[in-house]
């Protein structure tokens, strides 16, 4: 029969380990681990063996911190109470285990499995029976990966019903795993984890930016998973529900939400949609025109009067320069385009010279001009002149500019 001969020096090891490596530890999930081991096997009295030493290795794995699963081996050296000589046993298990305080230094477990025996005595023959067994034990943390372990099974072979017992003394050593971090937290499930989510509470199903906030489209400042109105005007003022207020920030009679043309001066005529009205459609609101009635397809100035600043004539002349002709020739389009329009044709000079002669001068200067409209068929009856010299300035005559913008033919309408 073999006897363990060396269980002094095995224990002494174990205690050398654990003042050698005192790191804290705990179950880890997702970890392999094998543990060699010695122990004793007592089998009942009727089964004619005597109890013998066990040295055995097991291997497992950890589900999670509470579940595991391991495969066992064991040797058996046992002798026949009978005078057979000695017995060769092998134990093998398959077991689950359940832990408890997973995260102590000192675990305790249950476990149960199922598996089989052999016995195989030197006179000949074997018996294998296949097993229960159930038990439980504790696991001491000796350093992170370096595991003593105590346990003890009730084995139950199916055929005989023999009630058998097995100690262990293990050291198990566990395989190195990477732990994986923790996933964030996302309390509102909107894909945005807590630590960068500025609108935390956010409902279910509602997008998202990257900051975790809804979307404001239009820019109203409700969010649009609330706005019951999508698609209001930059700067109208809203409810809760994101819909336009009932104002009227310019007092035009048309509410912020409808105005196109908020901030129009106090008493100003609008249309329908808030913007002032613009009757001869020149461009020129008609607050701001001076020249109500241009023709259409008139060309106009900032004021709305219809001004013909590209006529040129030589100094000190009345003839009308090539360079001028175009412009001319719009105006007979124009007057043609609009048969019932009378235009008064207006001559205007700077301030340079006498005042007599400036008044001659634009007299002539609007004659030349009205000539060449009737050459391009326009009724006489539609057309007169006049000149009103350096009286009626639309600029100041202290700069070259202004003095060339002063200098000018003004055709101003009449309607019949």
């Amino acid at each position: 029969m073999i006897y363990f001969k060396r269980p002094i020096f095995f224990s002494i090891a174990i205690i050398f380990l654990f003042f050698t490596f005192n790191s804290w530890a705990e179950m880890t999930p997702g970890s392999f681990n094998f543990s060699p081991s010695i122990g004793g096997y007592v089998f009942e009295g009727n089964q004619n063996l005597d109890n013998g030493p066990t040295f055995g290795l097991t291997g497992g794995y950890s589900f999670d911190k509470i579940l595991g699963a391991e495969a066992a081996f064991h040797y058996i050296n046992s002798e026949s109470d009978s005078g057979g000589g000695d017995v060769n046993g092998f134990l093998y298990r398959l077991d689950g285990l359940y832990h408890f305080m997973p995260e102590k230094r000192l675990v305790p477990y249950l476990a149960a499995g199922i598996g089989g025996i052999t016995l195989n005595p030197d006179s000949g023959g074997n018996d294998t029976d296949f097993l229960v067994n159930y038990g439980g034990g504790l696991k001491y943390f000796l350093t992170e990966r370096l595991v003593l372990r105590g346990d003890v099974r009730h084995l139950i072979p199916f055929d005989k019903r023999q009630n058998n017992l097995a100690y262990t003394l293990m050291l198990t050593f566990l395989a190195k795993t990477e732990k994986k971090a923790p996933l964030p937290v996302d309390s509102d499930g909107d894909g945005v984890p807590d630590h960068q989510d500025q609108c935390p509470g956010t409902p279910k199903g509602v997008q998202v930016d990257a900051k975790g906030c809804s979307p404001d489209s239009d820019g109203d400042g409700v969010y649009d998973h609330l706005d019951q109105c999508p698609h209001t005007p930059k700067g109208v003022t809203v409810n809760n529900h994101g819909c336009p207020l009932d104002t009227d920030g310019d007092g035009d009679g048309v509410t912020d939400d409808l105005d196109q043309c908020p901030g129009t001066p106090r008493g100003v005529a609008v249309d329908t949609s808030g913007c002032p009205l613009d009757s001869d459609g020149d461009g020129v609101y008609d607050h701001l025109d001076q020249c109500l009635g241009t023709p259409r397809g008139a060309k106009v100035n900032e004021n709305g009067c219809w001004v013909l600043e590209q006529v040129r004539f030589d100094t000190n002349k009345q003839d009308i320069r090539p360079e001028s002709f175009p412009a001319l020739d719009r105006v007979a389009e124009v007057l043609k385009q609009n048969p019932n329009v009378r235009v008064v044709i207006e001559g205007h000079t700077d301030n340079t010279g006498r005042k007599s002669y400036n008044q001659k001068l634009s007299e002539n200067r609007a004659q030349v001009v009205m000539e060449y409209v009737l050459q391009k068929g326009i009724g006489a009856e539609r057309l007169s002149f006049a000149g009103y010299g350096f009286s009626k300035p639309i600029a100041s005559n202290d700069t070259a500019e202004g003095r060339a913008r002063n200098r000018r033919v003004q055709l101003t309408p009449i309607h019949r």
